[in-house]
């Protein structure tokens, strides 16, 4: 079974794009909280699919935001937003980048965004390397959950996700791009390092 991007399952083009790619390609970040990158994946169930969208900041590679549904909606990418303003309270100016999957062009996505003041960023079409920082996600959680067993029902597998998110890949794997630390001890690191600068 694989994992695939929901818009390119849909059979429809991405339409233009409603926000400038702000990003281009520059999967970096001096702080968390400054560029956030989001996408949908989808996996089959005995009921049907599911679909996931995630939210991860740039710096420190957690994943900050996510939603599950049985439908790839507006609603879906908009929950997931929320969550991670709603976890973050973030202040200043977060660019959130996405592919131009009709999800993200949405008005009620781009409410959202306005709502938080958040800025938007768009990637070109079809181009893979600029969702090459969720790829690497995606594949981890692909092997890590998706690929372990057959999935009985949405609920199953929606809570399989959230708890490797949550329990495993934000505070228990460590990763080599942020010197062999988690996504949440790199953060702790960083704040630490900040409050060490101020004093």
């Amino acid at each position: 079974t694989t994992t695939k991007k929901g818009r390119k399952s849909s059979g429809k083009r991405p339409g233009p794009a409603v926000h400038d790619d702000l990003v281009q390609r520059n999967f970096t970040a001096p702080a968390p909280d400054r560029v956030w990158l989001t996408d949908i994946t989808e996996h089959w169930t005995a009921q049907g699919k599911l679909y996931a969208c995630v939210i991860k900041d740039v710096c420190s590679n957690r994943i900050v935001g996510h939603a599950t549904s049985d439908r790839m909606t507006a609603a879906l990418a908009t929950s997931a937003l929320r969550s991670a303003v709603a976890r973050r309270q973030p202040k200043g100016t977060v660019v959130v980048h996405s592919d131009r999957g009709g999800q993200f062009r949405s008005r009620a996505f781009r409410a959202v965004l306005k709502a938080n003041q958040l800025t938007g960023s768009m990637g070109r079409v079809s181009s893979a390397g600029d969702n090459a920082a969720m790829e690497s996600f995606h594949s981890l959680l692909q092997k890590n959950v998706l690929d372990r067993k057959r999935w009985k029902t949405r609920d199953d597998l929606a809570y399989e996700i959230i708890y490797w998110i949550e329990h495993t890949y934000n505070h228990r794997r460590r990763q080599r791009g942020l010197g062999k630390l988690t996504p949440v001890e790199f953060e702790l690191a960083f704040t630490a390092r900040i409050e060490d600068v101020a004093a």
